[in-house]
């Protein structure tokens, strides 16, 4: 297949188009050619940003059912092509088949969750009566775009992260710039041929695969108003220090920490941590990395736990009894083996796994870490899980607060003071209690603090992220 750009609602880099170039993309499992994609230079990027500046003003100001309609016809059109989005990012990201699918159908469900914004965002009257200046005043707040919005998108989630960046800016009235990842271009574009089917008046979503030098260049540019970035830590905080005047949300890393509590049911948490921890091989944020266990379940917990992670299907995404497939690239996997290594070479005994064909990793179980370790500082982003005793919640807490990550947490526990004193105590952006941290509805706020960014997803959330209030005082 052949993936083209989309700017201003022209399709742009046809697969006989020698002016504009064109990258390969590779399936990450059997290194099957997926696909090519017309590949963005400056003067394409620069005609996005002039298309999303340009019908602005006009968008804006188009009605809510306008916006309500568009983003319902996306979420059906999804709907009418699922299988086919599903078995391409399969091929393409080496997401296992089934858990593809789940991501197809939280995209439908983004597209209309956003749709029942623009009626939610009605204007909010402001009570000014407390002040005797007030006679015959109404106040009232009401939330405005912001402009154009470049949505930079993780290969990892290229469908469903890009929508929680479109849809809500969508029916904020902002028009998108969409940077999609390189190695999951090809999924991201044809979000954007079904966005362009669906209706979606020309310039107001731009789809661009471009190096990231010259998506840079689009983040500086001042016809950007807001960068939204999902992806590395490393990157994300350069943007930012590029961008101090400029509206930034950072979606970056984390490693996820699970407790579970001598009160906790942890038979069911080590089934539910299975595909908490090696879903997707791990290459998820909110994937779970270190999992402490009260000391007096510990050996129970641990024996279960071993024996399901031994039987956890690895191999061929398209094969839909596979939970952990391929790493992304060769260097993602030998990063993932630098990390096991680090961690037996100081001290820390490797229950299971700790091979490597290829780019499939064995889901791997490494005993008693320390935060000293590489694997106790660093986001493993792949399928590897630390494992330990624990014997006072104030010892769990305190490793939870030692990383310098902090998006989720899990906790097990039937006790309702703890979860109420771990959800205070905790310096992370949720706690997820009686489940794992993996888990995420689209509804609601998401995202971290420390070195795993700020600013909040979900669709009211990053609605609010892309508009400002405006206030009007209107004197009787």
């Amino acid at each position: 297949m052949h993936c083209e750009l989309l700017i201003g609602g022209h399709f742009v880099g046809g697969p006989c188009d020698q002016s504009v170039g064109k990258s390969q993309h590779y399936a990450p499992y059997n290194g099957k050619l997926v696909g090519t994609a017309a590949e963005a230079g400056w003067p394409e990027c620069n005609a996005a940003l002039d298309s999303a500046i340009e019908v602005f003003a006009g968008w804006r100001r188009q009605p809510a059912h306008v916006v309500q309609n568009l983003l319902e016809s996306i979420a059906r059109l999804v709907d009418e092509r699922a299988s086919e989005l599903a078995e391409l990012m399969s091929a393409e990201i080496g997401k296992p088949v089934t858990q593809a699918e789940a991501e197809v159908r939280r995209l439908s469900h983004t597209f209309r969750l956003a749709a029942q914004l623009p009626s939610q965002a009605s204007p909010r009257i402001i009570d000014v009566s407390y002040d005797e200046r007030s006679d015959g005043v109404v106040c009232t707040a009401s939330r405005v775009p912001i402009g154009p919005v470049l949505a930079i998108v993780p290969y990892n989630w290229p469908l469903n992260l890009a929508a929680h960046k479109i849809a809500p800016a969508l029916a904020a009235g902002n028009t998108v710039v969409v940077k999609a990842p390189t190695t999951g271009a090809l999924s991201t574009l044809e979000l954007g041929r079904i966005i362009h089917e669906a209706g979606c008046p020309p310039g107001v979503v731009n789809f661009l695969n471009t190096p990231a030098a010259l998506a840079q260049k689009c983040a500086l540019d001042e016809r950007v108003k807001m960068v939204s970035f999902t992806g590395s830590p490393k990157v994300g905080w350069m943007l930012k220090e590029m961008l101090p005047r400029k509206r930034v949300s950072l979606e970056l890393g984390g490693d996820a920490t699970c407790v579970v509590a001598e009160d906790g049911d942890w038979q069911t948490a080590a089934q539910k941590l299975v595909a908490g921890a090696f879903a997707y091989a791990g290459q998820i944020c909110i994937s779970a990395q270190h999992i402490l266990v009260h000391r007096s379940v510990y050996l129970e917990f641990k024996d279960r736990f071993l024996s399901l992670v031994e039987a956890i299907p690895t191999g061929d995404p398209l094969d839909r009894e596979t939970v952990c497939g391929p790493l992304i690239t060769d260097e993602a996997a030998e990063n993932v083996m630098a990390l096991i290594d680090d961690a037996e070479e100081s001290g820390a005994t490797i229950l299971t796994g700790g091979h490597r064909v290829g780019r499939v990793v064995e889901p791997t179980v490494i005993e008693n870490p320390t935060r000293s370790m590489r694997i106790g500082r660093e986001e493993a982003f792949g399928p590897v899980v630390t494992l330990q005793p624990f014997e006072t919640d104030d010892e769990a807490i305190a490793w939870v607060n030692a990383s310098q990550f902090g998006i989720h947490t899990a906790l097990w526990t039937a006790d309702q003071n703890r979860w109420q004193r771990y959800f205070s105590e905790l310096e992370t952006g949720g706690l997820i209690v009686n489940d794992s941290p993996s888990l995420r509805f689209d509804a609601m706020p998401y995202g971290g603090v420390k070195n795993s960014g700020f600013g909040r997803e979900g669709v009211w959330s990053t609605f609010l992220e892309m508009t400002e209030d405006k206030v009007q005082v209107l004197r009787l």
